[in-house]
């Protein structure tokens, strides 16, 4: 690890136009963060890209219940900055490691009259740039409350943009990240993260988002309050919050200084820069885990999506019913077993009295299960309501460490306040200590904690997959839309895997072994283009065999596809349009193709590999939704692949050395 760490510490001089103008300029040049103050207000900030406005002057500021706290305005800012260069290795997801490399520019204000302060701190990295709000501990602030944000994204011009409006503000964070221009975000929007958006400069795009969220709630964004173009910070009240004291953030200084979350843009020069990009977990608190060698990811085989069936005479929740569950991770060779609600007492997704997350019910015979789960090599997971968990945390956690367990799928918090926000760090903290994988789901949009806590192997906070089950909202164009939105901040538990294939014309509705209404091709594809270390097989064992006994078409496929990631890049592709994504693992190279309902044909030039001579393996759409044709060529750095999409389909390969490759089962 490389740092270099570059102090500098001055005093403005009050007045002329250059003392007020403070700036971070990412490494290569191309990011810069600009402060500029007036007179004895905050300042304002703006980001350009290349040279180009991306965040017109926006104005930041924080609302607090400190009395007469900044109303006489602040003196010129104490200046320091900094350049970090550093590189941390990721525990598991899309890359083996990812650069930490900045300039940092702080300005420290102190008020006119009081004497108190508040910091501004601005990054410029080279793909993005982040602002957050410090203050010190200091009198006044040992307990206190935030009542808002003044913080704004004023955009430069009316922007072609995709989001989510959640329009309120508890909720699970599932849905469609909609075309929008910039002029018709309206006030009572409630937009979650991220708010991607075009510049109209060639490609370039940018990403509204946030990170190192802590004691404070996790952001929304609606209009800018002048009306004009652009997005201000909303922040969730806290529930015990009354029209008396309106906090959204209640604080009590247990350390030197407290810190806001981070206002991030992310930047990239099209839309692929922002799904290749690590800055939201790269903003995040360093690993709070000291080993981390435990935390492995897998694929999991999973009973409720398809309506917990299985090849025995009485499927459903009971001991026979996961025993086979069991046998097909074995002979799949998945590493996980997840057992979701209903296998304890009481179990039921809203709080019930009476419930025991220590105990299973009678139908299941959980040492037995475990045992079994154990002696072939294949590691079982947990479903729990947040709530009942709360509860019990201490014991139960402690329990599933004895019995074995290797993570907990916590479900049904649906909020993003500050206490739900603190739970996660609790919970995270706590199944650490336990060696306890944890996979949130009703969670709110990833925010860097997967670096804080590597346990947190993967999340919900998507409309993924089990909306197959009651809707027709899976549409191919909202699986290509993911990648560029959602996805672009952290891992997402899709659940994909499932395998009864239909049209959009002939897709029909069914709660228990529901239908996709996109190709076998698609859903292999999968695998590859979404990030989660921690993936499922979401459909029924006997939907991955045959009437014959043999595997079904891209399920050898789906047996070697790793979960976590040496490289990643994204090579061809537009948001809602389709996306070609490249992994590498060691010397292996797995790509994954998407297109939303246009068939396409695309030719893939090869020069990301080394020298050498390579066999690629494809498996592309077939004759029909469920079909897929696999081929083998010979193919070097100087070589296309030529692929074929189906309308809503998709297309993997494997490139791997000649001689080299791994053989699927």
């Amino acid at each position: 690890m490389f740092r270099s760490f570059l102090p500098l510490m001055l005093m403005a001089v009050a007045g002329g136009a250059a003392a007020d103008t403070y700036t971070a300029a990412s490494p290569d040049g191309q990011v810069v963060v600009t402060l500029d103050k007036s007179g004895a207000d905050l300042p304002t900030w703006r980001v350009t890209y290349k040279g180009q406005p991306v965040i017109a002057p926006s104005a930041m500021g924080l609302r607090t219940d400190v009395a007469g706290f900044g109303l006489k305005g602040f003196k010129a800012p104490l200046v320091t900055t900094r350049t970090v260069n550093e590189t941390y290795n990721i525990v598991v997801g899309k890359a083996k490691s990812a650069p930490d490399h900045y300039t940092e520019t702080t300005l420290t204000f102190e008020e006119v009259e009081g004497g108190r302060k508040i910091a501004i701190v601005a990054r410029a990295y080279d793909n993005g740039a982040a602002v957050r709000y410090v203050l010190p501990n200091q009198p006044g602030f040992e307990s206190f409350g935030i009542l808002g944000e003044k913080t704004e994204f004023a955009f430069a011009k009316d922007y072609d943009c995709w989001g989510l409006n959640l329009g309120k503000f508890h909720n699970a964070h599932e849905g469609e990240f909609d075309a929008v221009k910039s002029s018709l975000i309206r006030d009572h929007y409630l937009l979650d993260s991220p708010l991607v958006c075009k510049t109209g400069t060639g490609e370039t795009a940018f990403a509204l988002a946030e990170s190192d969220v802590k004691h404070y709630p996790s952001t929304f964004y609606n209009r800018k309050g002048d009306n004009g173009l652009g997005v201000a910070v909303k922040l969730p009240p806290r529930l015990d919050s009354d029209s008396i004291k309106p906090y959204v953030a209640k604080i009590t200084q247990t350390e030197s200084e407290f810190k806001t979350p981070w206002r991030v843009v992310m930047i990239g020069d099209s839309t692929r820069e922002l799904v290749e990009s690590n800055l939201i977990a790269t903003l995040g608190e360093p690993s709070k885990i000291a080993d981390t060698s435990w935390i492995k990811g897998g694929k999991s085989a999973w009973d409720w999506w398809n309506g917990f069936n299985a090849p025995v005479k009485n499927p459903g929740i009971n001991t026979e019913t996961y025993l086979a569950y069991i046998d097909f991770a074995k002979a799949m060779g998945l590493e996980y077993m997840l057992i979701d609600e209903g296998w304890s007492v009481g179990s039921s997704t809203r709080p019930k009295p009476g419930s025991d997350v220590t105990k299973a019910i009678p139908a299941l015979d959980m040492p037995k299960i475990l045992k079994y789960a154990k002696d072939r090599n294949v590691k079982v997971m947990l479903w729990l309501q947040w709530q009942q968990l709360d509860w019990q945390m201490d014991e139960a956690l402690a329990a599933y460490e004895q019995w074995g367990i290797a993570g907990i799928k916590i479900d049904f918090m649906d909020r993003s306040d500050q206490d739900m926000v603190d739970y996660y760090h609790k919970v995270l903290s706590k199944a650490a200590k336990h060696k306890l994988l944890v996979d949130l789901h009703g969670a709110y949009a990833p925010n860097g904690l997967v670096r804080t806590y590597p346990n947190y192997i993967t999340q919900e906070g998507v409309l993924g997959a089990e909306y197959n089950k009651w809707t027709t909202r899976i549409t191919a164009t909202h699986n290509v839309t993911l990648p560029y939105t959602r996805m672009i901040l952290g891992p997402i538990d899709y659940t994909p895997g499932g395998f009864a294939h239909r049209t959009p014309q002939d897709f029909k509705i069914q709660i228990d072994r529901p239908m996709t209404m996109t190709t076998r091709g698609q859903a292999v594809a999968m695998y590859v283009v979404y990030d989660s270390p921690l993936t499922m097989l979401s459909d029924a064992p006997q939907a991955y065999k045959k009437a014959s006994g043999e595997w079904e078409d891209g399920v050898d496929f789906i047996k070697s596809v790793p979960v976590t990631w040496d490289e990643t890049r994204v090579l061809q592709g537009d948001i809602g349009q389709f996306i070609v994504t490249a992994r590498r693992k060691g010397e292996v190279w797995y790509i994954g193709a998407m297109t939303n309902e246009q068939a396409r044909n695309l030719t893939l030039p090869l020069s990301f590999l080394k020298g050498g001579t390579y066999e690629a393996r494809l498996w592309q759409d077939g004759a029909t939704v469920s079909r897929l044709n696999t081929t083998t060529q010979k193919a070097t750095s100087t070589d296309s692949l030529t692929l074929t999409l189906a309308p809503s389909g998709g297309a993997v390969a494997v490139i791997a050395p000649a001689g080299k490759g791994k053989k699927t089962k």
